[in-house]
C-alpha cells in the first residue's frame, strides 16, 4: 500500500513560494534524491504547470538540476484538474471522482506517493487521505503568500525533526 506524503520548502512563517525563495544545495540534493524514491505524485493544476518547467533541458542548468530533472520526468505524475484538457509525459489527468483514484492508487502501489500543492493537500487531507506531513522550515520570513496548510487540519503528532543541510529542518507529521 503506498503512502500519501504532502512536504514543500516553506519559511518560517509557513508560506510557499518558490518564486521568493528556493532550496539551498543540501536541500535539493534532499529533493532528488526523495524524487528518485517516489512511486509518483499527485498535483493540483497550478503546482503542476509550475513543474512542468522540468520537461525540457535548460541549457544554463547545473548538474543537480539535470538530475532533478531526470528524476522528476521518469516518476508518474497524477494531475487533478477539471480545466486542462491533456498533460505533459509520464502523466495523467484526473478530472471527476478523485477520492476514488487516489483511494485505488494508494491501494494497488507501493512506495511514497508525494502531494504536489497546499490547495490540493487541503482537499486530499480533508478526505483522510494524506498519511504524512512534511515541512522543511527555512529561514525565511515572506509575511505573505500561499500558506503551507490551506484550510484547518484535524491533530497531528509530531513523529521526526531532522536537519537537512545547514540552514533547513525538516519536521514530520503524522494525522493524530
Amino acid at each position: 500500500m503506498a503512502k500519501l506524503v504532502f512536504g514543500m520548502n516553506l519559511s518560517l512563517d509557513a508560506y510557499v513560494d518558490h518564486e521568493e525563495f528556493a532550496p539551498d544545495p543540501p536541500l535539493f540534493r534532499h529533493f532528488i534524491e526523495q524524487a528518485r524514491g517516489q512511486t509518483g505524485s499527485v498535483y493540483g493544476r497550478g503546482l503542476y504547470e509550475v513543474m512542468r518547467y522540468w520537461d525540457e533541458d535548460h541549457p544554463e542548468w547545473d548538474a543537480a538540476e539535470r538530475e532533478f530533472a531526470a528524476a522528476w520526468r521518469s516518476q508518474a505524475k497524477w494531475v487533478v484538474s477539471r480545466s486542462l484538457k491533456s498533460v505533459g509525459p509520464n502523466a495523467t489527468l484526473v478530472g471527476d471522482d478523485v477520492e476514488a483514484v487516489i483511494r485505488r492508487l494508494k491501494a494497488e502501489l507501493a512506495g511514497e506517493i508525494a502531494v504536489g500543492g497546499p490547495d490540493l493537500a487541503r482537499s486530499l487531507g480533508d478526505l483522510g487521505l494524506i498519511d504524512e506531513y512534511r515541512l522543511y522550515l527555512r529561514p525565511v520570513v515572506l509575511g505573505r503568500g500561499k500558506p503551507f496548510f490551506a484550510g484547518p487540519r484535524p491533530p497531528l503528532r509530531l513523529v521526526a525533526s531532522d536537519r537537512v543541510g545547514e540552514d533547513a529542518i525538516r519536521l514530520t507529521y503524522v494525522p493524530a
